[in-house]
């Protein structure tokens, strides 16, 4: 699969441009991963973990947080994997999964697993729920029972809410934890030994930081979950928490464009990655979101593309018609917790 001896030459000008960048200090540093046509054409990493001059250098070997992007290579993969099995019906209402999402609210059974994989349950986009909820079952009783923003089915809100329920329920089909489910089903069969929720403590010299928590953890968060949330669900979460390299990545992408293999079916791919019907207006597919002016993935990504993007920087698209897929970590700026919030 590798093939970037020319990547220098061959992207000289993309590579310029993250050059300049990090001399304006939008970021210190960022890691990229791109694959064409079953070869990884560029692994380039460039800057270094922060601004300060002792900083260590990202390395292609460097290990991000990837934020969101868990909601894709993780969460949205196991959905993928008990829906082809059988196990999961995408239009079976949550509350016959999690009995206590039906809470006092008739709306609420009307919610389905399609609902929550396409951001149209209704559910607010985000809750500070680690402010009030100090233990992993407290945090997900407090999201289970999130009361909606709107009517189901009526608005797609992109909604961290929705993918700690939707990780709520996937586990409960599985009758096993998100982590492991995937370690055994994704991560390890594509060889990607650089990822993982909870990265160990050896990990944690190659993990850039992300912020300085002065606010909930009173210190800068490094080889942790960023995501205060994620965090008090002990770091393995459907919408946070999972870490990788670039190269890692890079070989989800690949299968992602191998048709699913060896993994999935080709049929789920197509099913899960195209664009829904409806809410009116919407860009999402099942757990992926698609390009729309003005979008993340530029201006080149073909109609068929999918991708998604993770709040500390993170980015993966995906292109099956030109068979390319781009990742990119940036290492942004380290804020205060009320900076960023």
């Amino acid at each position: 699969m590798p093939d970037y001896e020319h990547q220098d030459s061959f992207f000289d000008s993309p590579f310029q441009v993250l050059r300049d960048a990090i001399v304006a200090r939008v970021f210190p540093g960022c890691s990229l991963a791109v694959t064409n046509n079953g070869k990884l054409v560029a692994l380039k990493s460039l800057g270094h973990f922060t601004y300060e001059p002792d900083s260590p250098e990202v390395l292609p070997a460097s290990i991000f947080d990837l934020a969101s992007l868990t909601k894709v290579v993780a969460t949205s993969t196991m959905a993928m994997l008990l829906y082809e099995r059988g196990l999961l019906d995408l239009d079976l209402p949550v509350a016959a999964i999690v009995p206590q999402f039906a809470a006092d609210d008739l709306r609420r059974p009307e919610v389905t697993v399609r609902m929550l994989l396409a951001h149209s349950s209704g559910l607010p986009a985000y809750e500070k729920l680690f402010l009030h909820a100090q233990s992993r079952d407290a945090l997900l009783h407090a999201a289970i029972i999130t009361p909606l923003a709107t009517d189901p089915g009526t608005r797609a809100a992109y909604s961290d809410i929705g993918f700690i329920v939707l990780g709520a329920a996937l586990e409960k089909i599985a009758d096993e934890t998100l982590d492991r489910f995937c370690q055994r089903e994704i991560f390890g069969p594509l060889g990607m030994v650089d990822t993982s929720f909870n990265p160990p403590s050896t990990w944690r010299a190659s993990i850039p930081p992300t912020v300085d928590d002065r606010a909930f953890r009173k210190r800068i968060v490094q080889g942790e979950v960023q995501d205060e949330n994620a965090s008090i669900l002990g770091g393995i979460a459907g919408h946070a928490g999972l870490f990788a390299t670039a190269h890692d990545v890079a070989l989800f992408a690949h299968a992602m464009l191998n048709a699913g293999r060896p993994i999935l079916l080709p049929d789920t791919i197509a099913l899960f990655t195209r664009r829904e019907f409806g809410p009116e207006g919407t860009s999402r597919a099942l757990g992926w979101d698609t390009p729309s002016p003005p979008s993340q993935s530029g201006k080149y990504f073909s109609a068929q593309s999918f991708g998604h993007l993770g709040y500390t920087g993170t980015s993966l698209w995906i292109d099956p018609a030109r068979q390319l897929s781009e990742a990119e970590k940036r290492r942004q700026p380290i804020q205060s917790e009320a900076s960023e919030n």
